[in-house]
């Protein structure tokens, strides 16, 4: 098979070059896997919007699942694009790794919402109950449940193209968990 690469703005459909200029403009660049998605004339566009929907989570609770899942899923991209966004939305160092690991010793529901996402990725939705639990005895409710639910699924999407296609990382990588925590 040929590999699947990021296309550049010449070479994807109008809808796609209209896109990629929103995230020249909004972003500074057109992230590689973004570009990826931009093999598809509508997987970008239909990714965004799912993305960018209104949900009742909010931006450091995002992150929290996005480091969970994509650790769970090993994908590196995903993790260092994450790691960057994580530091953007206040997050430290050692606050990311923790978030990876599916874990928050530095705040109670982040520590429920994290081994929530991870409980949810490692066994395809089949959610242990004391999880589940802990998670809505931290003052999440069953609206935040399905939100979390819907984020796992979007950054699952992400993991998937990555890891299937490879296509290089353009964030600053970041180390895999168990040569940083061990």
């Amino acid at each position: 098979m040929t590999p699947i690469k990021a296309l550049k703005r010449d070479e994807v459909n109008a809808t796609n070059q209209a896109i990629f200029d929103q995230l020249e403009k909004a972003v500074g660049f057109v992230p590689n896997l973004y570009a990826t998605y931009a093999n598809s004339e509508t997987a970008l566009e239909n990714y965004l919007n799912f993305a960018n929907a209104k949900t009742s989570l909010k931006a450091k609770e995002k992150e929290v699942v996005n480091l969970a899942v994509s650790e769970v899923n090993s994908c590196i991209y995903c993790l260092s694009a994450h790691t960057a966004i994580g530091k953007m939305n206040g997050f430290t160092d050692d606050q990311i790794l923790e978030l990876r690991a599916g874990k928050a010793s530095f705040d109670t529901k982040f520590n429920a919402l994290a081994a929530l996402a991870k409980n949810i990725t490692e066994t395809r939705g089949k959610t242990d109950a004391t999880i589940l639990n802990n998670f809505l005895d931290t003052g999440y409710n069953h609206g935040n449940l399905i939100d979390v639910i819907a984020l796992v699924g979007d950054k699952t999407i992400s993991n998937y193209i990555h890891n299937t296609t490879q296509v290089p990382v353009d964030f600053p990588v970041a180390q895999p968990l168990e040569t940083v925590i061990s």
